[in-house]
């Protein structure tokens, strides 16, 4: 028996086996729409599944194959699915679990974008849905319905991070046959793999820690190998939200150094927390790894570390909130995270800007809260740029 290698080693390795590719260290890339068929009667059989190998790379390729294995591998799944965005894996996931009439329990806080795509269901398609903290057992039994078929859960809830207690959610679900969907996307498998503790499906926007660079827009889906099958098959196939050989060959570059990326950008967040913490100007700090913290108990349960972002409340509203993010100068003004630069963005104006301010509310999303994604730099310089915008806002403010 193959003996299974430990996570550093699978995340460079997996997937990829270098002799049928004439030994190129590289993986190769499959920059090629079609393949051919030798004969007529072996694309019949392709086509007719009788026969293994590529058609389109619509329905598969083999660069994109090799990413597909290797987060299956990493989230200890048994197969996994490759799309063109994190959205067109959430909405490809969904599609496919769901029908017209059913209901989805959501977590309190997902994307703009999730929290978009749920309206669309609704209004196009009569899929109800419910957001809510999901914090004990007894309130997540009684906002079961009937038609519960899917409960979905970001966790870290983006940009909140709070968390959900992932083995209490699955075992109440398994018990009652609905489908438990995690959105890993600020964890990573390096820090958290949701299927270890009895989830159904991980998905990922495979642009942020993933690919870790800022240069490649990707999902990543991952479950048992009939679940990945039919929705390949169904709405990846039908809808086309498909990944392109070249970024599937960029995320494969970025696995390589996932492990080592993510011990720096939690490294980063917890020396940032503290300082944090102790500003006058700051009111409210929320990371998962600080002791006392709401989730803390959770984190030490499901979670290798904390994580790389840091979401706080500013002193003051959105006047005070933008002004400091004006006068921060190594600092990037972004929405994304997971990058090797350190990203700060203004949830209630920008991802979560979608949201109605009432359900933005409820969220624990007001106009003093702030996202803040640590990158790569010395941890030192990121906290002189922090300090610095800190202190012109006193100025400005006093």
């Amino acid at each position: 028996m193959k003996k299974k290698h430990q996570f550093e080693t699978r995340s460079i390795h997996d997937g990829y086996e270098s002799n049928s590719h004439y030994n190129s260290l590289a993986s190769p890339i499959y920059q090629t729409s079609t393949f051919t068929f030798e004969t007529a009667e072996a694309g019949e059989k392709r086509f007719a599944g009788e026969e293994p190998g590529y058609i389109y790379s619509r329905l598969g390729n083999p660069t994109v194959r090799m990413l597909e294995e290797r987060i299956a591998s990493l989230e200890s799944a048994e197969a996994g699915l490759a799309f063109g965005s994190g959205m067109a894996a959430v909405s490809a996931v969904l599609f496919h679990l769901v029908r017209s009439g059913d209901h989805i329990l959501c977590s309190e806080g997902v994307y703009g974008c999730t929290f978009g795509l749920l309206q669309l269901m609704k209004e196009k398609f009569s899929v109800e849905h419910d957001l809510l903290p999901l914090d004990s057992k007894e309130q997540i039994i009684d906002s079961i319905q009937p038609n519960t078929r899917v409960i979905y859960i970001e966790t870290p809830i983006n940009p909140t991070l709070k968390l959900i207690d992932l083995q209490m959610i699955s075992s109440i679900a398994k018990e009652r046959g609905i489908t438990v969907v995690v959105d890993n996307t600020f964890s990573t498998p390096y820090l958290q793999r949701p299927l270890e503790f009895g989830c159904d499906i991980v998905l990922h926007s495979a642009t942020k820690y993933i690919g870790g660079h800022g240069d490649v827009v990707a999902g990543l889906v991952a479950g048992d190998k009939e679940t990945i099958s039919s929705i390949a098959k169904s709405t990846q196939k039908d809808i086309g939200g498909i990944l392109a050989p070249f970024d599937a060959w960029l995320l494969l570059r970025g696995l390589k150094t996932l492990p080592l990326r993510m011990d720096r950008h939690c490294y980063n967040a917890e020396s940032i927390v503290d300082k944090l913490k102790s500003h006058p100007k700051i009111k409210k700090v929320m990371y998962p790894g600080i002791k006392g913290y709401p989730s803390y108990a959770i984190a030490q349960k499901q979670m290798k570390q904390a994580g790389g972002l840091i979401s706080f409340e500013i002193d003051g509203g959105k006047a005070e909130a933008q002004a400091f993010m004006n006068k921060l100068e190594m600092i990037k003004i972004a929405v994304s995270l997971g990058d090797a630069e350190t990203l700060i963005q203004h949830p209630a104006t920008m991802t979560h800007a979608v949201v109605p301010e009432e359900e933005r509310s409820r969220m624990g999303i007001n106009h003093s809260l702030i996202r803040l994604s640590l990158g790569l730099e010395a941890s030192d310089d990121i906290w002189e740029d922090l300090k610095q915008a800190l202190e012109s806002l006193e100025v400005s403010y006093q």
